[in-house]
């Protein structure tokens, strides 16, 4: 497979160590709209794989689009940007690797979705914790049913965000072209959780903002039931002074705890199963496998060579989180519990409706 990167920012780092590490892949051209970015990426790439190949550069997205040499478009630009460029990469015939979230409205994942289908082409979303040996560990135990009835999921991110994070990059505390701190720092809890636990019910939420001069939250709480019938608690900040505390998810069961945390994630809180299928010493290893990036790759590999059904976090995986977190802001709008499924909700939306409302509380 012929990659092509679309945003060669920070994040896209990751994209191409892990194509670097592809066997059945290479990077082949790179898009953005500043010269040097797309020139350390080039950089990046080559010292990682070993290649002295230069890479196709487009300083216009459209005409990587338009490459017959790229087979997959990799979307690592602003949030804002994410949905359109992805359909249009689909109307291209391009597979495309999407990094969160995936869209800033529940209509642009439908529409997402729809085109992928129609052009028969995958969409995978980066929710790469799914990967990590540990959470596949943990989803497993959960599916055999090592933990019996679990009563109560719980999930925390405690992070700082300081006010030179925002001003780096204007488009950031934006509800139009960011869509929300739940939603670009906390969307990878919320997938976990709803992962682990099953589709979501009922949210019942909360949001408060901190100091900064910015449109979006800084603290976010949210209630959920479950189709299953557990309970799911969502506490998120990133006003925790005066740094990066830890992430965290517990999960609370008839028969069984499983609770981890860390600034990593990987961190053994605790791991008691009345029926269980690993060592402490196997637990403690697991946990500091951190090749989910790869794994992410690999699964695309396998799905586009027809090995798989397809990937694990296709556009429909994709939307359960945004639903989830689209209904958590609606309820701290309405000041009422969410049925979900939303019909629609747009991030931009949030903006308008709590000026109306007098604001973040």
């Amino acid at each position: 497979m012929r990659f092509g990167i679309i945003g060669c920012g920070r994040i896209a780092e990751r994209h191409i160590a892990s194509i670097a590490a592809l066997q059945e892949g290479q990077l082949v051209a790179v898009s953005d709209i500043v010269p040097s970015n797309m020139a350390r990426a080039e950089q990046l790439y080559q010292s990682q794989a070993g290649l002295d190949r230069p890479l196709r550069k487009y300083a216009d997205y459209r005409d990587l689009l338009t490459d017959p040499a790229v087979d997959v478009a990799v979307v690592s630009t602003l949030s804002g940007l994410h949905a359109g460029i992805a359909k249009e990469a689909l109307g291209a015939g391009k597979h495309v690797v999407l990094e969160k979230p995936m869209t800033l409205s529940l209509r642009e994942a439908d529409e997402l979705n729809a085109l992928a289908d129609a052009r028969q082409r995958i969409v995978m979303v980066c929710h790469q914790l799914r990967y990590r040996p540990l959470m596949q560990t943990i989803k497993s135990y959960v599916e055999r049913g090592a933990l019996g009835d679990i009563y109560l999921g719980v999930v925390s991110m405690r992070i700082h965000r300081p006010a030179t994070y925002y001003t780096e990059a204007p488009w950031r505390g934006s509800w139009k072209e960011d869509g929300g701190m739940l939603l670009n720092q906390g969307i990878h809890m919320i997938d976990l959780l709803q992962w682990f636990l099953g589709d979501v019910k009922t949210v019942y939420g909360d949001v408060a903002k901190g100091p900064l001069a910015k449109e979006t939250e800084d603290v976010a709480l949210g209630l959920l039931t479950f189709a299953g019938g557990s309970k799911g608690m969502i506490e998120a900040n990133t006003v925790t002074y005066p740094r990066n505390l830890e992430y965290a998810i517990s999960l609370f069961g008839e028969k069984g705890t499983i609770a981890i945390g860390g600034l990593q994630l990987d961190q053994i809180r605790r791991w008691e199963c009345q029926e269980q299928w690993h060592t402490a010493e196997e637990i403690a290893r697991l946990a500091q496998e951190k090749n989910e990036h790869a794994a992410m790759y690999q699964d695309l590999a396998d799905a586009v060579a027809n090995r798989t059904g397809g990937v694990l976090v296709d556009g429909r995986e994709g939307r359960k989180a945004l639903e989830t977190i689209f209904a958590l802001y609606q309820s701290a709008v309405t000041s009422r519990p969410v049925t979900l499924p939303l019909p629609d909700f747009r991030t931009s939306d949030m903006k308008s409706s709590l000026q109306k409302d007098g604001g973040l509380s």
